[in-house]
């Protein structure tokens, strides 16, 4: 259950300090070897004698101030409900083609025509989201790679980056290589990890400083496992001058060099024709690496030393204040006083 708990309730036990500081200390030496000369020090020393000791306002405040700092620091917080999150120890990479060819309108969603980018948002995003425990990124690549999500268990914001990605975003050729080439180095930091790379393309590799199959290599090398996926109808009819007719929009899709790929690193190519085909296959892959069910335990920490804190220079302040207002209200007594006399 939720409660408010102090993290260091101890430092209470300070809370007689400044009695015992005034009870056993030595009193302060009021003869100074040195002196500054004040035009109105005989009025200060008036003040003195006449105010002896701090009034009861000034005490109430100074105590008041000793509570709220030592609150602040036995560091008050709220801890929330336990929250229990599944963690697999795996590292899964996306890497997404969003190259000119992903805006063919190939593939089917909910009864309409829609791009091949739109589709895979579509079922991607279930994907991700469904990967709770997993540590997921998102890497986009056109005629250049570059990360979109770091690692991170948090496939909601994952999911949010990809579905906001666009076609050309990254140029509009395709540079599987470096895809590859950057989502080694991603994954290379936790070498304890399963790590996985899920490759997406709609075509071949036509710009890069990367070949496919040695980026695969290097890859294979790392431990690091590819699922290749191709994504492209086999038919789709179009309109021109002459009629309609009926074309294959997926001739540049090189399954050739994605097969190689896959195999090189202990991964499977899958072919995804529509929008059924790429359900299947995420759900293919959940089987094939499965959300691990251990679990780890984290109940969320609020700190509020700040708020005592605050209180207390607030009431720092509002002290000093009142000590130089009736200072000045003093000085003020005793100019009248003294142009009187």
């Amino acid at each position: 259950m939720a409660e408010f708990i102090f993290a260091w309730p101890w430092l209470f036990l300070l809370l007689p300090l400044p009695w015992f500081a005034w009870r056993y200390l030595p009193k302060a030496d009021n003869q100074l070897s040195g002196s500054v000369r004040v035009p109105f020090f005989h009025w200060l020393g008036e003040d003195s004698k006449s105010s002896g000791s701090p009034g009861w306002l000034s005490r109430i405040l100074a105590i008041a101030v000793w509570l709220l700092v030592l609150t602040a620091a036995a560091r008050p917080q709220w801890v929330d409900e336990p929250l229990t999150f599944p963690v697999s120890g795996r590292d899964l990479l996306m890497a997404m083609d969003v190259s000119g060819s992903m805006d063919t309108r190939d593939m089917q969603l909910n009864g309409h025509m829609v791009s091949r980018l739109t589709m895979v948002k579509e079922v991607m995003s279930a994907f991700i989201q469904r990967r709770q425990g997993d540590r997921v990124g998102l890497v986009l690549f056109g005629s250049r790679a570059y990360l979109q999500t770091p690692l991170t268990f948090d496939t909601q914001t994952t999911a949010r980056l990809m579905e906001e990605s666009e076609i050309g975003l990254a140029g509009r050729e395709t540079a599987i290589g470096d895809a590859i080439g950057l989502s080694i180095k991603r994954l290379r930091d936790n070498s304890e990890a399963d790590r996985i790379l899920i490759l997406l393309t709609d075509g071949a590799n036509t710009a890069g400083a990367v070949d496919p199959l040695q980026a695969a290599e290097y890859a294979a090398k790392e431990g690091l496992t590819i699922y290749a996926i191709g994504v492209g109808a086999d038919e789709m009819l179009v309109r021109d001058l002459f009629g309609s007719r009926v074309v294959n929009p997926a001739t540049d899709l090189d399954e050739k060099t994605m097969k190689a790929i896959a195999a090189e690193t202990g991964g499977r190519y899958f072919r995804a024709r529509d929008t059924r085909d790429l359900e299947k296959i995420y759900q293919i892959i959940d089987e094939l690496e499965p959300v691990s069910s251990d679990a780890v335990v984290i109940r969320p920490v609020t700190e509020w030393f700040w708020l005592p804190l605050m209180a207390a220079v607030i009431l720092t302040l509002l002290s000093g204040l009142l000590k130089l207002i009736k200072q000045s209200g003093l000085l003020h007594r005793k100019a009248n006083s003294e142009a009187s006399s």
